[in-house]
This record gives structure tokens, sequence and C-alpha cells, in this order.
């Protein structure tokens, strides 16, 4: 029943529903860039207060990047799809 309620809802708002669906993706991506670019500039300060820890430094760096574009690529695909569905 609620479901149905939420499924005329979003027909009758459906322009809107899409304009905000194109934004939260635009979001999301600029989000994940932003996020990225601090990772890998707070790792080169990491790596260049501790030369030693280069290698654990860069697996952590890598590994957290991977992460925070898996969520902004999850983000973008859902908005997607309430773009085109």
């Amino acid at each position: 029943m609620m479901l149905l309620a939420l499924m005329q809802a979003a027909a009758a708002g459906a322009g809107l529903a899409k304009f905000g669906a194109a934004i939260g993706a635009g979001i999301a991506a600029i989000g994940a860039g932003l996020g990225i670019g601090r990772i890998g500039g707070n790792a080169m300060e990491a790596i260049a207060r501790q030369p030693e820890a280069v290698g654990d430094i860069r697996t952590n760096m890598i590994l957290t990047a991977a992460f925070v574009e898996g969520v902004s690529l999850f983000a973008v695909v859902v908005c997607a799809l309430c773009v085109f569905l």
C-alpha cells in the first residue's frame, strides 16, 4: 500500500524527480573527486613525514580511494536509474 502511494507521488512530479536525480549524480561525482583528492594529499604528507612507511600508506590510500569510488559509482548508478526508469 505504501509502495503504491510512493509510486503515484513519483509519477506526479516525474520532471522534478529527474532533475533531482541528475543533480544528485553530479554531487556524488564531485564529492568523490574531492574525497579522493584529499586522500591523495594526506597520503603524500604522511609519506613525507615517514618515508619508511611508504608501502603501508600507499596500500591504505589505494584501498580507501577504491572504497570512495565504489560508493560514488553506486550513487551515480542509482541516480541514473531514477532518471531513466
